[in-house]
């Protein structure tokens, strides 16, 4: 599809038919970057963001503990087994 540059205000853009960012499931907020020959635009959203926060709130209040109880693997097994067997 082509589109032309068009004056906006006092910078240039381009206009996006809302079927094109429908199509690429774009929101309101996107990310630009400018390439040799093109522009690139990206969704603005990061799926992981605010990840890191929310855990530091969970050590805080004591919430990052496990749920259920640890299970032994075979090789953990084994391992054990080994060692008994060297000393």
């Amino acid at each position: 599809m082509k589109s032309r540059i068009v004056q906006i205000g006092n910078s240039r853009g381009i206009r996006l038919p809302k079927v094109l960012l429908e199509e690429a499931q774009l929101a309101d907020e996107v990310e630009l970057q400018a390439e040799p020959g093109r522009i690139v635009i990206r969704r603005g959203d990061q799926p992981r963001a605010g990840w890191a926060a929310a855990a530091r709130r969970m050590r805080e209040r004591d919430e990052d503990r496990l749920l259920d109880p640890t299970t032994p693997t075979k090789i953990k097994k084994d391992l054990q087994s080994l060692c008994k067997q060297l000393s």
